[in-house]
C-alpha cells in the first residue's frame, strides 16, 4: 500500500470533484461532494482494495487523506 495509489483510489470514489483536488493534505470532509454515503464508499474501497477494515470513527478522527492512509496502513 502506498500513499499515491491510496489517493488515486480515494479520488475515484468521487464523481464530480476534480482529481486535481486530491492530495495527501486534502481535508476530504471539506469537499463539497463529501457525505455519509461517501464515507461508506471509502470504507468499502479500503476493504476491497487493501483488505483492511476501517470504521466510521477512523474517518471521523482523520482530517486529511494522509491521516486516513496512516490509519489503514497501521491495520495492514
Amino acid at each position: 500500500m502506498d500513499l499515491k495509489d491510496f489517493i488515486e483510489k480515494f479520488a475515484e470514489q468521487f464523481e464530480e470533484t476534480e482529481i486535481s483536488s486530491f492530495s495527501a493534505n486534502t481535508s476530504f470532509k471539506e469537499l463539497e461532494e463529501w457525505s455519509s454515503l461517501m464515507s461508506l464508499a471509502i470504507i468499502a474501497m479500503v476493504d476491497e482494495e487493501y483488505g483492511v477494515r476501517i470504521k466510521g470513527d477512523d474517518i471521523k478522527n482523520a482530517n486529511t487523506i494522509e491521516d486516513l492512509f496512516k490509519i489503514a496502513l497501521s491495520r495492514n
